[in-house]
């Protein structure tokens, strides 16, 4: 046996070792992971705000929890406005439950010639083997849902904590990280800080702003056709088509679609042609002209990163895969060495021959 085989043999056995205890490392911190990711991109798009604040004389904490108590009272002012209209909505249905449970009856009867009662259907119901076996089998499922709860409200103050000090400590962060390296690579490190914290930082104040105009727009809307709560279907409309990646557009306009139905049909109708055409005046005239100054990524590119984003690390990878990406592209644009194109056909041009027919003509006839 040669002498170098029990080596490698140990060697190979140690790097597997390796790799199965890296691999279940990950898998039990891929949670903490994710959060720490969160908190960095949610630091990134505090820091403008704090340096700022720190640039006129503010302490660079004291700075860092005023920007971080206003984004948390205006997330609360959002859930406040929103659970108030859903608690007057849930209010309304069940003070409402039993005259719609006599229309329904009533349509029935009229329509399949049956004689049903609503009286007996509510007692039936009520009093069904089938509601209490439901409720006897997921009564256990109130502690799992409740341990879900607080599990979500740990993870949310994990990372708002570790967003927290990521911001306040960014400066002797930095200096921690550039203080192992060499000048050379300390430039490049600082100039991507730069250009993350400025991506970032301009599509979340991108966001806010189209969300301003959009909760504007869709609020003188709503009180012209005098739907319920047009305030907080404002803020619930501006807030959730613009910070939910995809899907947010949908989402936003399906609650005041709803509350318009209940006023009137054709409410309901002229909200999904308003909400359809300020989409595409916001696609094709708002959203690139403010993102041209923030974040500068195409639409395309941005719909494609939110797409591989969510394919990979779910509704977070959605979340920072713009920001990401504008970072990016950023980072190599100031890298990568740009040519003039001279080419005509690149503009959709077509390419002028060199000799035009009448030169042509002309020698043929000299000829």
């Amino acid at each position: 046996m040669p002498g170098w085989l029990p080596r490698a043999m140990m060697l190979a056995l140690a790097l597997l070792g390796c790799f199965q205890l890296a691999g279940w490392a990950f898998d039990r911190l891929v949670g903490l992971l994710l959060n720490v990711l969160i908190a960095f991109f949610l630091a990134l798009a505090m820091e403008p705000a704090v340096d700022w604040l720190a640039a006129r004389g503010m302490r660079r904490g004291l700075a860092t929890a005023l920007v971080f108590l206003s984004v948390v009272a205006a997330v609360a002012g959002f859930f406040a406005a929103l659970g108030s209209v859903l608690a007057d909505q849930i209010t309304l249905i069940i003070e409402n439950l039993p005259s719609y449970v006599d229309d329904v009856v009533h349509w029935i009867n009229g329509t399949f010639h049956t004689n049903l009662s609503s009286g007996k259907l509510q007692s039936g119901v009520l009093h069904s083997d089938w509601v209490r076996e439901y409720l006897q089998q997921n009564a256990g499922s109130v502690w799992g849902l409740s341990a879900t709860v607080l599990g979500g409200v740990f993870q949310l103050l994990s990372v708002f904590l570790f967003a927290f000090y990521f911001t306040a400590d960014g400066p002797r962060l930095r200096r921690a990280l550039c203080s192992v390296l060499p000048p050379a690579r300390q430039a490049e490190v600082l100039r991507a800080w730069e250009i993350a914290v400025a991506k970032t930082g301009g599509y979340i104040y991108s966001r806010g702003l189209m969300a301003l105009v959009s909760g504007l727009s869709h609020y003188v809307f709503l009180e012209l056709l005098g739907v319920p709560y047009a305030p907080a279907l404002a803020i619930w409309v501006g807030v959730v088509s613009q910070f939910v990646p995809t899907v947010g557009t949908y989402l936003a306009g399906a609650l005041p679609v709803l509350l318009a139905f209940t006023v009137d049909p054709w409410s309901a109708v002229w909200v999904i042609c308003f909400v359809v055409l300020y989409q595409q005046f916001e696609n094709y005239m708002l959203q690139p002209r403010i993102t041209a100054m923030t974040v500068d990524i195409h639409p395309a590119v941005a719909f494609g990163s939110v797409v591989a984003g969510t394919a990979l690390m779910g509704v977070v990878g959605a979340l920072i895969a713009v920001p990401a990406t504008a970072t990016l592209q950023g980072f190599l644009g100031a890298y990568v060495k740009r040519y003039d194109v001279t080419d005509p056909r690149v503009h959709g041009r077509p390419r002028r021959s060199r000799r035009t027919p009448g030169r042509l003509w002309k020698r043929r006839n000299s000829s």
